[in-house]
């Protein structure tokens, strides 16, 4: 017997054509995930005395400090000096309960970038916004991005291919659902995101054998 039996996932079975209904909640539900706001432009231009700033927030409230900014900026007519929110994050493909779905996933949980002209208004206006809780640099100065990361991110962030993204880890007790080993219950043994694979540790004849699986075939118990 080899050391690893692969499988793949069988062709899906035809579905019957989706409703208009279907259609048009689908269509919204795309348009609601392309408005989410990962990266905020204030103002139609910066002057080049503009810098990026790194600024911490609480984990897990990127997207509302970063609405709230937004707001406060308009309210404090601030539109003059703070110009850009930008929330880093790449697509992945999160596969759950079988199902699969494209979610974006924050590079840097707990960060967000701000394009600004420093001064004592913007300054506070940014540090008092709900959800930040400072901003990144030596002693209590913020100190500016080079627009040369910042750019690379920003190409990260439009050039990366989607990556699958699993929602077990090493270690856990997952059952196979598709293939030649369905119903076989297992442990998770090496995970590669980048090809959307899980080898998943089965006991086959009595002996302990690893089975590489897509992350479709597996669900965690």
């Amino acid at each position: 017997m080899p050391d690893i039996l692969k499988t793949e996932t069988p062709p899906s079975k035809p579905t019957k054509k989706a409703s208009a209904k279907g259609g048009k909640k689908s269509a919204e539900k795309k348009a609601k995930k392309a408005k989410t706001p990962y990266h905020l432009k204030i103002s139609a231009a910066a002057p080049e005395t503009a810098h990026w700033y790194i600024v911490h927030t609480y984990s897990g409230h990127e997207l509302r400090a970063a609405e709230t900014l937004k707001q406060r900026v308009k309210t404090m007519n601030l539109d003059g000096k703070i110009f850009e929110i930008l929330i880093p994050t790449q697509e992945k493909i999160r596969i759950q309960k079988g199902k699969k779905d494209t979610i974006k996933e924050k590079i840097f949980p707990g960060y967000m970038l701000i394009k600004m002209i420093v001064d004592d208004d913007s300054w506070l206006a940014v540090r008092t916004t709900a959800g930040i809780t400072s901003f990144v640099g030596i002693g209590s100065k913020p100190t500016p991005l080079p627009e040369a990361e910042v750019q690379t991110i920003m190409k990260f962030m439009e050039m990366a291919a989607p990556k699958h993204k699993a929602t077990f880890t090493v270690g856990d007790s997952v059952k196979i659902v598709e293939g030649p080993f369905a119903e076989f219950i297992g442990s998770v043994d090496k995970i590669d995101e980048g090809k959307g694979k899980v080898s998943v540790l089965v006991s086959i004849f009595g002996r302990e054998t690893p089975v590489e699986l897509d992350f479709l075939q597996v669900t965690k118990i």
